[in-house]
């Protein structure tokens, strides 16, 4: 890891998942258990997308989310939606630079960065995730995480963070579902295993927990069925053929 992404990844709240195998059909997360996870929030309060911390400075989100400074801003530390005692810190959105081969289109290089205009503090319930290196091998049938506010149903955005564990697919195995040509280098599939991220749910982590129990961001949810089938894998920008890009876009910014 780079060293601005020191302690990261290890959540002082322990996550706990109960159902390592069966955002649709997820559970309520323990709260401030995904220290990570932000809130991409319009002025008026409205959720749009998720994103996550990867330093004082830095969230990275999907680029599809369409994020713009001054009308848009982050919300750190949220858990339950609908509550107005939560320790939250909501921070203004200096600069979003998204990947210059963002297509719109085909949602390749689905990704933005957000500079913050002033720092997280980082606390018990607010700090970074390790980012994938570029080397690194997920092995299809990880067990992996993904988190947020997303739509639960056809209709209904939860009030909680929800997290639902779900496999890795090898790239083969995502392009029998969506075909050969549509999954790139860029992307990472997870689910068709009963659990799905949705709506809502965009820009938000797809995390692994690696040998030493650090939480490492291998996927930036991008794309799926329009009505989150549970049987159909979900698309996730791949953090690590991506990570050259990030690690030179906040040393240059």
């Amino acid at each position: 890891m780079a060293s601005f992404f020191t302690g990261c990844g290890v959540p002082a709240i322990k996550p706990q998942i109960s159902s390592y195998d069966r955002i649709v059909n997820g559970e309520n997360a323990v709260s401030g258990s995904w220290p990570w996870q932000v809130s991409l929030q319009d002025t008026t309060g409205f959720h749009f997308c998720g994103g996550s911390l990867v330093s004082q400075y830095w969230v990275v989100t999907a680029a599809h989310c369409r994020v713009t400074p001054g009308r848009h801003i982050v919300i750190l530390g949220e858990h339950d939606r609908g509550s107005n005692a939560e320790p939250l810190q909501i921070v203004n959105i200096a600069r979003a630079i998204t990947h210059p081969y963002y297509n719109s289109q085909t949602f390749n290089y689905d990704v933005t960065l957000l500079r913050l205009a002033s720092p997280a503090q980082m606390t018990n319930r607010v700090s970074p995730v390790c980012l994938a290196t570029p080397n690194i091998n997920v092995p299809s049938g990880t067990r992996c995480v993904t988190t947020g506010w997303g739509k639960t149903g056809t209709t209904s955005t939860p009030r909680i963070l929800q997290q639902a564990a779900l496999p890795i697919l090898s790239q083969a195995q995502c392009r029998q579902y969506w075909g050969q040509n549509r999954i790139t280098d860029a992307m990472i599939c997870a689910g068709a295993s009963g659990v799905s991220s949705c709506q809502g749910d965009s820009g938000g982590p797809l995390v692994c927990e690696d040998n030493s129990r650090v939480w490492i961001q291998v996927g930036i949810v991008s794309w799926g069925t329009s009505n989150c089938n549970i049987q159909t894998p979900a698309v996730y920008a791949r953090v690590s053929y991506l990570r050259g890009w990030i690690d030179q876009t906040v040393a240059s910014n």
